[in-house]
């Protein structure tokens, strides 16, 4: 739905939209960050790379940069439902690898006996194969014991299979278990996603804006510190909570949001509910809100990383030194497009 708002501001385009217009893509230092660290993991010979994240912080939208910087040799699976059994979840990477497998009913045996023929044909080939799974702190123990067992396949020198987890910060505790050590103990990379920055949000706002059409500033000093506040950095209720001012803006016929159209904005987002008793509570009921209203948005990462990080160039395919990767757009819970669930099949 278009915004009544553009002709007013003389833009052409929704600045807070959800559509995957990659125009609207903002790459901070800490998205090209958090980019080369995942590259990395991609492109190590053993182990899991692990990225969490709360709801709203991005994990997919760097997960879609990802694929877009992935080399033309990669064979690529994307697991987004991990609400699976063992069977369901074997028969599902080898769905997204289309692996052959001819048995009527196989087992876990069967399965795993052809996943691994054809890592062993892949490798031979000189390609690589890299198995990402989304929401995974929705795995059951089971099945990550079961993933664990997929990168015992290998030859002499190398893992055969490169896994990705994604997940909200409840898969950190997942894997802190005691029973999950095994596991654990083979994660070569941690990365946590952290909203942005207060200079981050200010330089995300302003991008939008102007791959919008707009020529001037539209949100004065306070609305932005306001916005800052209301949202914590957190990209998905910074669309909600700028939308709602602009609309705000728009109905009062004035030039430019300020800061008392922000407070407003941020009080229709949350409705009538009883005000939280924190700044966290309140950031948390928007965001829920925002979830159900299906509002997203492309956000900038912090990543700690339990250890160090050698320096990694920008990928040949797009580089990721400028401020918008032209790769498509993501809400950072959103499915990923079709069209790049398997790479040069």
């Amino acid at each position: 739905m278009t915004p009544m708002y553009l002709d007013h501001f003389g833009m052409s385009g929704a600045p807070f939209s959800i559509a995957p217009d990659p125009r609207y893509l903002y790459m901070s230092s800490r998205h090209r960050e958090a980019l080369a660290h995942l590259l990395y993991g991609v492109g190590s010979d053993d182990g899991f790379v692990v990225l969490t994240g709360e709801v709203g912080t991005g994990k997919t939208t760097v997960c879609r940069c990802l694929l877009e910087q992935l080399p033309a040799d990669c064979e690529l699976a994307l697991v987004f439902n991990p609400k699976l059994s063992v069977l369901e979840l074997l028969a599902t990477v080898c769905e997204e690898f289309r692996i052959a497998v001819p048995e009527a009913n196989p087992g876990v045996k069967a399965y795993v006996d052809h996943i691994n023929a054809w890592l062993l044909v892949v490798h031979a080939k000189g390609r690589m194969a890299v198995l990402i799974i989304d929401e995974a702190q929705s795995l059951e123990a089971e099945v990550l014991e079961q993933i664990r067992l997929l990168t015992n396949l290998e030859t002499n020198r190398r893992k055969l299979l490169r896994i990705l987890l994604l997940g909200q910060p409840q898969l950190r505790d997942l894997l802190a278990r005691p029973d999950m050590a095994q596991l654990a103990q083979r994660i070569v990379a941690r990365y946590h996603l952290k909203p942005l920055s207060r200079p981050d949000m200010e330089g995300y706002v302003a991008h939008r804006l102007a791959a919008a059409g707009a020529r001037r500033e539209l949100f004065s000093r306070a609305a932005l510190e306001r916005l800052y506040r209301l949202s914590g950095g957190t990209p998905r209720l910074i669309n909600i909570i700028a939308d709602r001012a602009l609309l705000g803006a728009y109905v009062e016929r004035k030039d430019r949001v300020d800061g008392a159209m922000v407070l407003r904005a941020g009080r229709e987002v949350v409705g009538s509910r009883p005000a939280p008793r924190s700044r966290a509570r309140a950031r948390a009921a928007i965001l829920g809100l925002g979830a159900l209203c299906g509002t997203a948005a492309v956000v900038a990462i912090h990543v700690h990383s339990d250890s160090p990080l050698p320096a990694v160039a920008a990928p040949a395919r797009h580089a990721v030194a400028a401020p918008i990767v032209p790769a498509a757009l993501v809400t950072p819970e959103a499915p990923l497009p079709a069209e790049h669930r398997q790479k040069d099949r």
